[in-house]
């Protein structure tokens, strides 16, 4: 499975300063006035994994394969998105096809930077990107509860709605919702309000190591779990670094890891990812799958045949791996296991799987 992550946020707030950051590419426009970002920009990138190197170098395989993470830098929304202001419908559409939501927040001063309002307040600013997104959860709720649209809705979803609505109705908290129905039926609502979050607080270069009164602030309110300090004018300045610039800059501004990787960190567990291998003469490949995963299941992940025919899957620890040096060592040393249709798969397992065709 293949993540897409939406960058959102006001205009001008470093949006697609971060999107090139992040996919080491100049494709999106950064320019400052708002919305020169007007069609999203997609970027892939590949998901960095030190184990899939030490993997083919015990299977002496020809290629490796990292999983990978998509990046879409969605146009600034404003005030008033939801009714169409600043072309905020289109925008609002992007955002319902990413499976995480990334909100970037200006926490900078800058006389150089427009702002689209008088000041730096980044819980302003978030209160209007999500009082946006759940205007316009509102509108499409209210449509698809319609009695003409209500019987073409799976009932499940029918219930996400109508608890959903009632939540925005009251001013009740929506993100309490999500313990209340299966990941993938919420998924399936489309609903903005409901989707992951991770917040990013752009910080200026001097305030990268220990943050500022903005992004004190902003932790201080919605809590460390979820929210990453970044400057994105710094990742800038790291892609364009050989490995051992990159290092050495690293360690002389103190930080021990980009941007890019904190966010894939944080996009995993906020989504409850794993990862399992598969690794011989041809390829190591590394792939993505939800936690709680069956074997039959993560099968499919290569293949739909997989799945259906799926008979047993030869599992070995990644560490048991490594340590035995191959699958024949790990067989012979009782490290090897035949697994069946119920097995759950657990991160760094490495597999191969028998299946009938």
């Amino acid at each position: 499975m293949s993540l897409k992550c939406g960058i959102v946020g006001l205009p001008n707030v470093g949006k697609s300063t971060l999107f090139n950051a992040l996919t080491n590419s100049n494709n999106a426009q950064a320019a400052n006035f708002p919305f020169c970002t007007i069609d999203p920009n997609i970027g892939m990138v590949a998901v960095p994994d030190y184990r899939l190197n030490k993997l083919a170098e015990i299977s002496k395989s020809k290629k490796i394969i990292n999983t990978s993470i998509s990046f879409v830098d969605i146009a600034g929304l404003v005030k008033g998105a939801s009714k169409g202001e600043g072309l905020g419908n289109k925008f609002l559409s992007h955002i319902r096809e990413v499976d995480a939501i990334i909100h970037l927040i200006r926490c900078f001063d800058s006389d150089d930077i427009q702002n689209v309002n008088p000041s730096v307040d980044p819980m302003r600013d978030i209160e209007i990107i999500e009082t946006e997104m759940m205007l316009s959860d509102l509108e499409s709720i209210q449509k698809r509860l319609e009695k003409n649209n209500k019987k073409n809705v799976d009932e499940e979803i029918v219930k996400i709605l109508e608890h959903s609505l009632d939540f925005i109705n009251n001013n009740k908290d929506i993100a309490k919702i999500k313990n209340q129905f299966d990941r993938k039926l919420l998924n399936q609502s489309g609903l903005l309000s409901l989707k992951p979050k991770i917040f990013v607080c752009n910080v200026d270069e001097k305030s990268v190591q220990i943050g500022n009164k903005y992004s004190k602030n902003f932790i201080n309110k919605f809590g460390k779990e979820n929210t990453l300090t970044i400057s994105a004018d710094i990742e800038n300045q790291i892609n364009e670094l050989n490995e051992s610039e990159k290092k050495n800059y690293m360690e002389m501004i103190g930080i021990n890891e980009t941007g890019l990787d904190l966010l894939i960190e944080k996009a995993y567990k906020i989504l409850e990812l794993e990862t399992y291998f598969t690794s011989g003469p041809e390829e190591t490949r590394a792939w993505t799958v939800q936690k709680n995963c069956t074997a039959p299941k993560a099968a499919g992940e290569i293949h739909s045949d997989f799945e259906k025919g799926f008979i047993r899957a030869e599992t070995v620890s990644y560490n048991d791996f490594i340590n035995n040096q191959g699958w024949l060592n790990s067989k012979n040393n009782g490290k090897m296991r035949l697994e069946g249709k119920d097995y759950i798969v657990k991160d760094g397992d490495v597999l191969n799987f028998r299946f009938n065709t």
